[in-house]
């Protein structure tokens, strides 16, 4: 599913229009994201909670050439499924198997 199919299932499911639903999900991408560049956190009940986690300074190898690099500490996104979405995905995954 992309962003627009998102705006729409958001839309026909909230009796939104598109422009509205499309607003809500800008919306909540940039609360988000603001969030995590500070470093809080956001917990969604049942659904699951993005947080920073930080990578410490390494060292890697290019592939092409064997060389060692250096790669820089940095703090990425992360996001920890709840258990209320977990089980609907392996419930729905087990149903696919069989």
């Amino acid at each position: 599913m992309n962003k627009n199919e998102l705006i729409a299932e958001v839309a026909d499911k909230t009796d939104l229009t598109k422009a509205k639903a499309a607003e809500a999900i800008d919306a909540f991408i940039a609360i988000v994201s603001k969030a995590l560049a500070k470093g809080d956190e956001i917990r969604l009940v049942g659904f699951g909670t993005f947080c920073t986690v930080h990578r410490k300074a390494t060292e890697g190898r290019n592939p092409r050439t064997g060389a060692v690099i250096k790669i820089a500490a940095a703090n990425k996104p992360k996001f920890k499924p709840g258990k209320a979405l977990a089980e609907m995905v392996n419930k729905n995954s087990k149903r696919k198997a069989a």
